[in-house]
């Protein structure tokens, strides 16, 4: 069976009205540092930024569980 690492990073912003909407489409990285540096970057300049990992199986279309990167969360 293949198995995959997905690793993401969302950013959003607020509207005038104070709806939380998407800053950017989702950006896919190839590693974990590379998501949890986009996403402190963005953390300055967005209401809210979320980075995370699964494991996938794409031939089955098939996640585990979702780790946080980012914000880092005990």
């Amino acid at each position: 069976m293949n198995t995959a690492r997905l690793i993401l990073v969302v950013a959003f912003t607020r509207t005038d009205d104070g709806e939380l909407v998407p800053a950017y489409d989702p950006m896919q990285f190839n590693t974990e540092e590379d998501a949890i540096g986009m996403a402190r970057s963005l953390a300055a300049s967005c209401t809210g930024v979320l980075a995370w990992s699964r494991d996938a199986q794409p031939d089955i279309c098939e996640y585990g569980p979702p780790t946080i990167l980012f914000p880092e969360m005990e």
